[in-house]
C-alpha cells in the first residue's frame, strides 16, 4: 500500500454505506433539519436587513453567523440527501477538496465571528458612553470583510497542500470530506500538512479563547457594578453568546476527538456519529439561541411572520 500512487479521483464516503439500512430515515431528518434551519436563518437575515433599528454591529455580526451557518449546512446536506435518496456513495477528489475548504472555512469563521462578538459585547456593557464611536457599523463591516479574507487565505494554502499529496487509498471514513481525512490516505510525507493544519488551528483556537474568556470575565465584572435593570439585560445577552460560543466549541471538539484515536479505535458508525453531531449542533442550535433568545429578533421575526400570514387571508 505504501508504495501505490493516486490510484484513482474517485473516493468513497464508506460513512453512507453505515446509513444503507435506514437511508430514508437519515434522508428525512436531514431534510427536515436542513429546511428548517434555512427558513430560520433566510429569516434573520431578512429581519436585519430590512429593519432599520437592528442594523448595528451586534445584528450584523449575528447576520454573519447566520450566513456562515448556511454556507456549512448547504456544503453538507444537500449532497447528504442526494446520495442516501439515490445510493450514492462517493465524491470526486476536486468536489472533495473543495467541501473540506467550505467545511473548514465555515469553522474559522465562526471562531473569528465569537471572538469579535465577545469584544463587541465587552465595549458595549463596560463602555456604553463610547461605544458608538469604538464600535460602527463601518468598523463591524471591515471586521467581517477582514475574518472572511483571512480564513479563505488560510484555507487556501491548507487545500493546496493537501491537494498536492499522492492518495494510497480511496476509503474516507466520514460522510463529508475534510482535509484530515484526505491527509490520513496520503502515502507521502505529510509533515508540512501536518505542521500547518496544527499550528493553524491552535494558534486560531487558543488566541479566541484567551480573548473570549478575558472578555466575559470583564464584561461579568462590569454587570455586578451596574443597576439591576440594566445588569439583567447584560447578564441575558452575555449568557445567549456564552451559550452558543460553547455549542461551537464542544462541537468542534466532539469532531477533533475523533482524530486524536488511532483509526481503529472508532467503528465507522462512531465516526459518522461523532462527525454529523458536531457539524450540525453549532450549525443548527446557534442559530435557534440567536434567534429565540435575542428578543428584538425575536419579536421582528414574529411580527414579519404574522403580516406575511394574516396577508393571505386577507
Amino acid at each position: 500500500m505504501a508504495n501505490m500512487s493516486i490510484i484513482s479521483p474517485t473516493l468513497v464516503l464508506i460513512g453512507l454505506v453505515e446509513m444503507e439500512n435506514f437511508k430514508y430515515l437519515f434522508f428525512v431528518l436531514a431534510l427536515i433539519l436542513y429546511i428548517t434551519n434555512m427558513l430560520l436563518c433566510f429569516s434573520i437575515i431578512c429581519v436585519i436587513w430590512m429593519e432599520v433599528k437592528l442594523q448595528e454591529p451586534m445584528y450584523l455580526f449575528i447576520g454573519n453567523l447566520v450566513f456562515n451557518a448556511i454556507m456549512g449546512s448547504s456544503t453538507v446536506m444537500p449532497k447528504l440527501m442526494f446520495d442516501l435518496i439515490l445510493g450514492f456513495k462517493t465524491i470526486d477528489l476536486s468536489g472533495c477538496l473543495i467541501q473540506s475548504f467550505c467545511i473548514e472555512s465555515f469553522a474559522y469563521v465562526e471562531i473569528f465571528t465569537f471572538t469579535i462578538m465577545a469584544y463587541d459585547r465587552y465595549l458595549a456593557i463596560g463602555h456604553p458612553l463610547r461605544y458608538s464611536t469604538l464600535m460602527t457599523n463601518k468598523k463591524a463591516l471591515k471586521s467581517i470583510i477582514v475574518t472572511w479574507v483571512i480564513v479563505f487565505m488560510n484555507r487556501i494554502i491548507g487545500v493546496a497542500l493537501t491537494a498536492r499529496l499522492a492518495l494510497c487509498g480511496v476509503v474516507i471514513n466520514n460522510v463529508y470530506c475534510e482535509t484530515m481525512s484526505l491527509t490520513r490516505l496520503a502515502c507521502g510525507d505529510t509533515t508540512i500538512n501536518n505542521i500547518f493544519g496544527t499550528t493553524s488551528t491552535l494558534t486560531v483556537v487558543i488566541i479566541s479563547l484567551l480573548i473570549v474568556i478575558y472578555c466575559y470575565i470583564r464584561t461579568f465584572v462590569f454587570c455586578l457594578k451596574i443597576s439591576m435593570s440594566a445588569s439583567q439585560k447584560a447578564v441575558h445577552t452575555l449568557i445567549t453568546h456564552i451559550a452558543a460560543f460553547s455549542t461551537f466549541m464542544v462541537a468542534t471538539l466532539f469532531v477533533g476527538f475523533r482524530y486524536r484515536l488511532n483509526s481503529g479505535a472508532l467503528s465507522t458508525a462512531t465516526h459518522v456519529i461523532i462527525s454529523m453531531t458536531g457539524l450540525t449542533a453549532s450549525i443548527t442550535l446557534n442559530p435557534f439561541i440567536y434567534g429565540l433568545r435575542t428578543e428584538a429578533l425575536r419579536i421582528q421575526i414574529i411580527a414579519s411572520v404574522q403580516r406575511i400570514f394574516f396577508s393571505k387571508f386577507k
